[in-house]
């Protein structure tokens, strides 16, 4: 998922202050930033119990993932993995949903209220990276969990068998979903999921996601379309015949100066960005096919369709221009997060309560050495803050944010990363691949099980959020920015020239 939340907090990055912060983490170099106990968890040790004991499986099976670092809807073995996991605890699996091989649905119990989990688990291109605090791939242009979705799945996959335990013991009501949800990072693989219908019948769903800060609240996000436009033209010499070419290379560059030209004139907030994906293949030869691959973003979905529809005339006026054949291929239409203050405030509490986050000697010198890598950290003592992002839109999508506009959802972040590592960089996939990775993991894993628990224990609750959901929609109904006839593009992540 792109996500990254503005950083309210800022530190002095003098001397004096990383003295202070090792101080902070000294006594044996290791903080211990403990909740008070609360008494609303006498009744839980079982279940955190559960997900204490699988703590080892867990990093192991995290750890395998963010090896494979598998892409976007061809996550075969992570997919496998996961699904081993949940048949072996008697799950009832049903794999190859929505059309998408590496998506499925995990089921465990009966009656209501169903909770359902989300677990992603795709890896992003050009980011490979070994667990170490200095750039270093471990293949050059290869892949890497700069989104740490890795930890994503199996924490989530860790909540749902605590919850199961409970289930069979007696002490849970209902049945607990996980919903194995492939190629976020541009696949747009829960959309096809919410289209499918595989989440009705859930009473709320809870997800959250690696960060560099522990974060909660009723946040939302942008809603996102994106495609590839694909230009054809008409090969010659570049200096012997050039009369006789049509430049593909030309439209897509045509195509890339008109929106820098739109820019000016879309609503604020709007974001429009883009990569050329083919171009050419040698200077004496005009270009006979390029692509290239927009995304575009705004707060509320309708204005992103506004604004991309805008983008294709672009692509068509450059066709027309340079007289090439232009094709645009849909990637992908997720609208922004509906959020839900109700489900919200109940995890942000066991976020609270349950943050432990510490680091110890070896962590600390990780920590520090990346530090050097970053942009104007925040200090390493915000670990021991949840931070309250209510009201806010957060600058990235998910297509979270279509399964929330048809049932109850909400979602939060624990620190995976070091505090002012960015998504999507090398610096967050090092940090994925080390302990500290896994004890964010292990955080959130705690956090979704005891949040399924709290609401499936207070149906009062979930009719809470079920109503506030009702008030958001209004007269709006589920409506998916993804056009119709799109299905899933399995091999999106191949680069078009392969």
């Amino acid at each position: 998922m792109c996500l990254n939340p503005t950083q309210p907090v800022q530190m002095h990055r003098g001397s004096s202050s990383l003295l202070l912060q090792v101080l902070l983490l000294g006594g044996g170099l290791f903080v211990s930033l403990i909740a008070p106990t609360s008494p609303a968890y006498a009744d839980k040790p079982a279940l955190l119990q559960g997900v204490d004991r699988r703590a080892d499986q867990a990093w192991e099976d995290a750890r395998q993932i963010w090896d494979w670092a598998e892409p976007g809807y061809q996550e075969h073995r992570s997919s496998a993995l996961l699904v081993e996991r949940l048949r072996q605890a008697g799950f009832q699996v049903q794999t190859g949903v929505a059309e998408i091989p590496t998506a499925f649905v995990a089921r465990f119990g009966e009656g209501s209220p169903t909770l359902g989990l989300l677990a992603e688990f795709d890896a992003l291109p050009g980011l490979s990276q070994e667990a170490i605090p200095e750039r270093k791939p471990r293949e050059a242009g290869g892949y890497g969990h700069a989104c740490g979705h890795h930890l994503f799945g199996v924490a989530s996959v860790t909540a749902a068998l605590a919850l199961a335990d409970q289930i069979k013991a007696g002490q849970q009501p209902g049945r607990v979903v996980l919903f194995g949800c492939p190629a976020e990072e541009g696949g747009a693989g829960k959309v096809f999921m919410t289209r499918a219908g595989l989440f009705e019948g859930c009473d709320a769903v809870l997800h959250w996601h690696p960060g560099n800060r522990n974060a909660a609240g009723d946040a939302s996000t942008l809603a996102r379309m994106s495609a590839k436009f694909r230009f054809h033209g008409k090969a010659a010499h570049a200096a012997a015949a050039p009369q006789e070419g049509r430049s593909a290379l030309d439209g897509v560059e045509l195509m890339n100066h008109a929106a820098q030209l739109l820019r000016e004139h879309t609503p604020e907030q709007t974001r429009i960005h883009h990569v050329i994906t083919a171009g050419g293949d040698a200077p004496n030869v005009v270009p006979e096919f390029a692509e290239v691959y927009y995304y575009v973003r705004h707060p509320n979905a309708q204005a992103t369709k506004a604004v991309f529809d805008r983008l294709v005339l672009c692509a068509r006026g450059a066709a027309l221009a340079t007289e090439t054949r232009l094709e645009i291929e849909h990637h992908g239409g997720t609208l922004e997060v509906l959020p839900n203050r109700v489900l919200a405030d109940v995890a942000a509490r066991n976020l609270r309560e349950l943050n432990k986050v510490g680091y110890n000697e070896e962590e600390l010198r990780f920590a520090l050495r990346l530090r050097e890598t970053l942009n104007d950290p925040p200090g390493l003592d915000t670990l021991a803050t949840v931070f309250d992002q209510s009201g806010t839109v957060v600058r990235g999508s998910t297509d979270v944010g279509d399964v929330s506009w048809v049932v109850p959802t909400t979602g939060f972040t624990t620190a995976c990363w070091v505090p002012g590592t960015p998504s999507h960089s090398w610096q967050a996939v090092a940090a994925g691949g080390t302990s500290i990775g896994r004890q964010g993991m292990l955080l959130a894993a705690r956090v979704l099980a005891v949040t399924a628990w709290d609401l499936g224990h207070d149906p009062g609750a979930l009719r809470e959020a079920r109503a506030e959901l009702d008030r958001r929609l209004g007269e709006r109904r589920y409506l998916p920015l993804m056009p119709a006839d799109v299905n899933p593009i399995l091999d999106y992540r191949k680069r078009s020239k392969d």
